[in-house]
């Protein structure tokens, strides 16, 4: 059977992956004295001030579906075999100009399908949940607040 498919981490997103691994979602910000901007993806170098001094700023885990979707067959068949899930877009509380993708599941143990599609709104409220795909990677799930 074909996997699901995971990120590739690199370098400059290799932090993010190490902090979802104990649990913490954090987002890389510029440590510029004057600029402190949050950024995701991360990336070297500030969009706004061009300062290459960062640091990563814990972030509460709660956000709101910002957009989503349900996929549809043909699917990859790792994909078709969990078939209906979600893909959603999370815009977090604590940055609003910061989105994450992800699935809305009903608990860090539970499959990508757990979640019945006709649940899912546009500004439903999300709190992160972090999911051990193999001994490397942690990935960030999503949960429907009640």
């Amino acid at each position: 059977m074909e996997s699901l498919l995971l990120p590739v981490v690199d370098e400059d997103g290799a932090p993010f992956w190490e902090y979802a691994a104990r649990g913490e979602l954090r987002v890389q910000a510029c440590a510029a004295t004057d600029c402190g901007r949050l950024r995701f993806p991360p990336r070297p170098c500030c969009p706004n001030c061009r300062s290459f001094e960062s640091e990563w700023r814990a972030m509460s885990g709660r956000g709101r579906i910002w957009s989503y979707v349900v996929p549809h067959p043909p699917l990859l068949p790792a994909y078709a075999a969990q078939a209906p899930y979600n893909a959603v877009v999370v815009e977090l509380a604590d940055a609003p100009h910061i989105r994450l993708v992800g699935n809305v599941v009903s608990g860090p143990d539970a499959p990508l399908n757990s979640v019945d599609p006709g649940r899912l709104r546009i500004g439903a409220s999300v709190k992160a949940v972090f999911v051990p795909v193999s001994p490397d990677l942690t990935l960030v799930r999503w949960q429907l607040e009640r």
